[in-house]
């Protein structure tokens, strides 16, 4: 995996972790690999997150483990030297993305409006996070920007559900979604649920 194209076809559905608990970083990610879900966005959300994306680098090696919510050019770093695969930011200042490019890593940038996914893609960048999606004109949007924009394909991201993932999958321009739905019950403990539910989205 090199670039930001390879990470949209790693999975239909990249699910968005939050992790309060460094304790349940690796049996999350293992829930998400037995359900066929290769691939793994936890969020530099809480005081966790850099200890979860150490551990599970390390103990599920067969994950792709990324750092999401990456908004200043030290978690670029922190999260690469963490062990991280891939970053993801939520917008694209330049002293993020530039600290993107330093890491060496492939990353997704945020964008939500034209003008930024013009910058971007100036920059030799084309695949993208679209955030908030749904915020944002969700579907609508994408379709209304692939004609003057074909050559960038995004994984929009927020407020996308289940029921709402295979109208956003069947666009031209749609690589993969971020998805939280898949580990809402981390804080209950009950991996078995993660399974299935990766399981069901392998399969949008």
């Amino acid at each position: 995996m090199t670039t930001g194209s390879d990470l949209l076809a790693l999975s239909p559905v990249m699910p968005v972790v939050v992790i309060d608990d460094a304790d349940d970083a690796v049996p999350t990610a293992r829930a998400l690999l037995a359900g066929g879900i290769g691939v793994i966005e936890l969020t530099l959300r809480t005081p966790a997150a850099l200890a979860a994306i150490e551990r599970v680098a390390t103990e599920v090696p067969d994950i792709v483990i990324g750092a999401g919510t990456v908004t200043s050019p030290g978690q670029a770093k922190q999260a690469a030297d963490a062990g991280a695969k891939f970053l993801v930011t939520p917008g694209c200042t330049d002293a993020v993305v530039d600290a993107c490019f330093e890491s060496g890593l492939p990353f997704l940038p945020g964008a939500s409006t034209v003008s930024e996914a013009m910058k971007l893609a100036e920059r030799g960048l084309t695949a993208l996070k679209f955030f908030p999606a749904e915020a944002s004109g969700g579907v609508a949007y994408l379709k209304s920007i692939a004609g003057p924009l074909p050559s960038l394909k995004f994984c929009p991201t927020g407020g996308i559900t289940v029921a709402s993932a295979p109208t956003y999958l069947a666009l031209p321009n749609v690589g993969c979604i971020g998805g939280s739905w898949l580990t809402s019950s981390i804080a209950t403990g009950d991996f078995a649920t993660i399974e299935k539910l990766a399981a069901e989205a392998a399969r949008l």
